[in-house]
């Protein structure tokens, strides 16, 4: 394992029709602390992401509840007019605080925080637009229909769900086609299988969050270790490879504030694990 290069991490076609390299960046912790306010170093986030072309990352999926809007706006000044890259970003929480989350589904709320992104990107179409959480005070169907309106205006091109379930999927299949659905997926974490399963039969890109959790398994002499020793590799660069190998539906976004971390994560794409190492890892875990 060499190259430091997410190309070799496969394409996906978002929607059919938006090709992407496999192995993106998650633009959460560019943010200040508790993913609040702007960064400390505000230079090295932008030199961050500048980096992200160079070694293949096309594909960067943020929100507007990160700073909130620290993200998209950082995003815009390093890296706009965004050639050759494919933004995402989510609307569907809101922020109190530093760590503070709470939903909003409200529609006409929905419908402004996209229009607030499309501007903060400075993009004329949202290239995947997802619903950051489905609220539970809201009736689902009116989200839905929130989504389906920002379609049709072509405020957004393809739409994703987020830590949803095969049923909200199905559901909102019925108000508007899903492109891509974000649930937290690792090696250690593995609840949302069955939505897997469910995107792998649809076309539908799975976007793994806290991709890089590997728990027990990374501690010294656990498996993980042990087969990043034997490759060369780092505990995450083994979680990264396992997503990557899981399915070619799984496009992981693994965030950082760290250039070395960004570079180390990127080369996950050249290392190839065996098949017995693969059932090593699904065994243990």
């Amino acid at each position: 394992m060499s190259r430091i290069d997410a190309g070799l991490s496969g394409q996906f076609a978002i929607g059919g029709d938006i090709t992407i390299n496999r192995l993106g960046f998650g633009a959460m912790r560019i943010t200040g602390p508790g993913i609040w306010g702007p960064p400390e170093d505000p230079a090295a986030a932008l030199a961050l992401l500048r980096r992200l072309p160079e070694i293949g990352i096309d594909f960067i999926d943020t929100a507007d509840s990160y700073g909130p809007d620290v993200s998209e706006e950082l995003i815009r000044e390093a890296l706009h007019p965004y050639d050759g890259l494919t933004i995402a970003t989510k609307a569907g929480l809101t922020r109190s605080g530093p760590g503070q989350w709470s939903p909003k589904g409200d529609p006409d709320y929905l419908i402004a925080q996209a229009r607030g992104s499309l501007a903060r990107l400075g993009v004329e179409q949202i290239a995947l637009w997802q619903l950051h959480r489905i609220d539970p005070e809201v009736p689902r169907d009116e989200q839905f229909a929130a989504v389906r309106q920002l379609l049709d205006e072509g405020v957004i091109r393809h739409a994703g769900l987020s830590e949803v379930s095969v049923a909200e999927i199905e559901a909102a299949q019925q108000v508007f086609p899903v492109a891509t659905v974000q649930n937290r997926y690792n090696l250690t974490d593995r609840g949302s299988r069955d939505v897997l399963a469910y995107c792998e039969e649809h076309g539908i890109g799975f976007i793994p969050w806290f991709p890089l959790a590997a728990g027990d398994l990374a501690k010294p002499g656990g498996i993980v270790s042990q087969i990043a020793a034997a490759h060369g590799a780092s505990p995450g660069q083994v979680a990264l490879a396992w997503l990557l190998q899981k399915s070619p539906m799984i496009l992981p976004i693994p965030g950082t504030g760290s250039l070395a971390h960004l570079e180390e994560n990127a080369a996950a794409a050249d290392l190839t694990l065996s098949p017995q190492e693969i059932v090593e890892l699904e065994t243990a875990a």
